[in-house]
């Protein structure tokens, strides 16, 4: 029997999944688990299934999941790769409870025996055929937290572009679109140069011209936007939370510091010029030298003065952890619900007072925050402001 979730999660505040099932989904044959709009915990052994229910729901967001899967590499087993066209190889359905009543979103990936991955992900908002999952984020807001981002500042731009980019979708979910047309206009641009074998001799330059004209619209406005959701970020990541730190954050490219310095017309001319300049040795490094796919996200400890990738690694998490309740905040101030939070492994190296603080802020914010871990003690902070589930060999036991 489900519980009344507590007093101070309003109907204006809810939006929360109540129904998750699975089919074929990674270890998972079928799955169905009812739940409330409180936070949820899973705890269970390692390799027991639990971040595959995360990574599950990940997918009711646009893209490919919290694991950057291929859509075939989800399907539970072999057998399903050979099944016939029109088949959905995998399925995730859910409820999703809002203030405005409820939501059947379902999403899977069918066998077409063609494309990328041997077929086409489907998305279905209450029984109807969507078209692109790009309409997901306008239904709701994701973001995630995974024991292999802790040490998000000391890796890769892309890394943090990524996890950038989440954020601004959960908070304006026309950010994919405009990040899915600067991408494939730089993809076709970087073809059309590198299949010329004649110096750029033999290229259409009129067709070249018109990708890098997209390259410039779509380009200006995803890195506008960066910059505006950084900006109000940063804002909202300097009110401590707890003992989370206080986090800094800036944006570091060439297209961001023409924004900084000219209007958005100009800043256009500078990216369009560049790009022309920079055609030969674009071809020659295979890719475009310039623009908001090369910009970083830089993240300073505040009352250090330091910036986070020479950070403890334990701070390193406290300063991601900060960052994430920061945005949490921001998107129920702004979109009137806050998003939902998948938090794999979340408790790990956290002491006693930041794991009371994470919990208090999570139901704080009113956010149905889905929580793994081996050790159930560590969530007794909760205590019933929580709901508990166990998981062991892909088996869901209510505790």
């Amino acid at each position: 029997m489900l519980l009344k979730p507590p007093d101070h999660i309003t109907a204006r505040e809810r939006c929360s999944i109540v129904r998750l099932a699975l089919t074929d989904f990674r270890c998972y044959e079928q799955l169905k688990l009812g739940a409330d709009s409180r936070p949820v915990v899973l705890t269970g052994p390692n390799g027991a299934g639990k971040t595959n229910i995360l990574e599950a729901i990940s997918f009711l967001a646009p893209g490919r999941g919290l694991r950057r899967a291929r859509m075939q590499d989800v399907t539970r087993n072999d057998k399903m790769l050979n099944s016939s066209p029109g088949i959905l190889r995998w399925a995730i359905s859910t409820t999703l409870e809002t203030s405005t009543g409820n939501i059947k979103i379902g999403t899977g990936f069918e066998n077409t025996g063609n494309g990328e991955d041997g077929g086409r992900r489907v998305v279905r908002l209450d029984e109807s055929n969507a078209n692109s999952h790009a309409m997901l984020g306008e239904v709701l807001a994701i973001v995630w937290l995974l024991p292999e981002m802790d040490r998000l500042f000391t890796g890769n731009a892309e890394a943090r572009r990524r996890f950038l980019d989440r954020l601004v979708a959960a908070f304006d979910p026309k950010h994919i679109t405009r990040l899915n047309n600067y991408t494939q206009a730089m993809r076709e641009r970087t073809r059309l140069l590198r299949d010329d074998q004649a110096g750029l001799r033999n290229l259409d330059m009129d067709w070249v011209s018109a990708l890098e004209q997209r390259m410039v619209e779509s380009g200006i406005a995803l890195a506008a936007a960066r910059w505006s959701f950084v900006s109000r970020l940063g804002s909202a990541c300097k009110l401590v939370v707890g003992s989370f730190p206080a986090a800094g954050l800036s944006l570091i490219g060439d297209v961001e510091t023409w924004l900084d310095q000219y209007a958005a017309l100009e800043a256009e001319d500078c990216f369009r010029t560049a790009l022309s300049e920079s055609r030969v040795p674009d071809r020659e490094a295979g890719g475009a030298l310039i623009g908001p796919h090369r910009s970083d996200f830089a993240v300073t400890h505040l009352s250090k003065n330091q910036p986070a990738a020479i950070c403890s690694t334990g701070e390193q998490k406290a300063l991601l952890i900060s960052i994430v309740l920061a945005h949490a905040r921001l998107v129920a101030l702004d979109r009137g619900v806050p998003p939902l939070l998948l938090m794999d492994e979340i408790v790990a190296h956290l002491d006693a007072e930041r794991r009371a603080a994470l919990f208090d802020e999570i139901c704080s914010i009113g956010a149905q925050a889905w929580m793994t871990g081996t050790d159930r003690t560590l969530f007794n902070d909760l205590g019933d402001r929580a709901q508990y589930f166990h998981v062991e060999n892909a088996i869901v036991h209510t505790v």
